[in-house]
């Protein structure tokens, strides 16, 4: 597993994969399921996996945290960044700390929640988190409201930000003044767009964010990379191209559910069965899952 500081360059580097995480039938973790997709989204060119929403980790027990690190440290590839994640609750995200220092990941993303916050209590914690922990966080910023401009600013001069996912959903990409005011004030070194890879040509070609995140990569890992390369070289054919063949799947993943049609997916093509979903969330009916299949071969066929 890679444990080095995380720099721009890393982040420039890989797609961020967000994946699922396989579970037994008893809803154990399932350690050879999760190293059939890690090996699949390695063998894609994917160097840098993040585990937070799509691995439901908001709903993880503290009980199974320290074998869910353990697991993820020996199923990651030498050159394989593996980034868990905390909370969103703040008793939560302090007793993960305590047991994160046993590990040697370089960061850990904080899951954000509109439940029971402001903003000078999101900034709290993240101090609280990472003065406890030892190390930078991933700021994750889902929603309008959670933080502000200067406060992010002040997070990252103190050195307490590792990156921000940055996965505010806006109906026009292009007109989103919140990031474009963060982008003017941070810059955009430590900035990923957190949204896959429907917005991701705005928010690279317009905005320069060093990257993006994806759950779908996980169908699809060489083509995501693909796109990603093809943005960097200024290669706008290529990517839109690309980026259209991910629609199908991702147009399911909004119309239904982000978590659950990936979750789905990633079984539905053979990559690895994912096992249970846990509750809070429940499975897809047999319609979406039938829709889901023909959307995730589909695109794994198209790679």
């Amino acid at each position: 597993m890679n444990t080095a500081e995380i720099t721009p360059q890393t982040l420039a580097d890989s797609v961020i994969a967000v994946p699922p995480l396989a579970r037994n039938a008893d809803r154990s973790l399932n350690a050879d399921e999760n190293r059939r997709l890690i090996r699949h989204l390695e063998a894609g060119g994917v160097s840098t996996l993040l585990y937070g929403g799509n691995a439901i980790l908001y709903h993880v027990a503290l009980s199974e945290y320290a074998e869910l690190l353990k697991m993820l440290t020996s199923l990651a590839g030498e050159n394989t960044l593996m980034i868990p994640s905390v909370g969103p609750a703040f008793g939560t995200m302090m007793d993960q700390a305590a047991i994160l220092r046993d590990f040697d990941f370089p960061t850990a993303m904080i899951l954000p929640t509109r439940d029971i916050v402001t903003v000078q209590g999101v900034a709290a914690a993240v101090r609280c988190f990472v003065e406890s922990f030892g190390k930078p966080a991933v700021l994750y910023i889902k929603n309008d409201g959670y933080v502000d401009v200067p406060t992010v600013k002040r997070l990252l001069d103190d050195g307490l930000i590792s990156w921000i996912k940055y996965a505010v959903v806006r109906e026009d990409t292009s007109n989103d003044s919140f990031l474009r005011e963060l982008v003017d004030t941070v810059g955009t070194e430590r900035i990923v767009s957190g949204i896959g890879e429907q917005p991701a040509i705005v928010h690279l070609r317009d905005l320069g964010l060093q990257s993006f995140t994806s759950g779908c990569v996980c169908v699809a890992p060489r083509l995501s990379m693909k796109m990603l390369h093809a943005l960097k070289n200024g290669d706008l054919e290529t990517a839109e191209r690309i980026r259209k063949t991910f629609q199908p799947l991702e147009d399911l993943r909004n119309a239904i559910n982000p978590i659950r049609v990936l979750h789905t997916a990633v079984a539905a093509a053979g990559i690895a069965e994912t096992g249970p979903i846990i509750p809070l969330l429940t499975e897809v009916s047999d319609d979406d899952r039938a829709r889901i299949q023909r959307a995730a071969t589909e695109l794994l066929a198209g790679s």
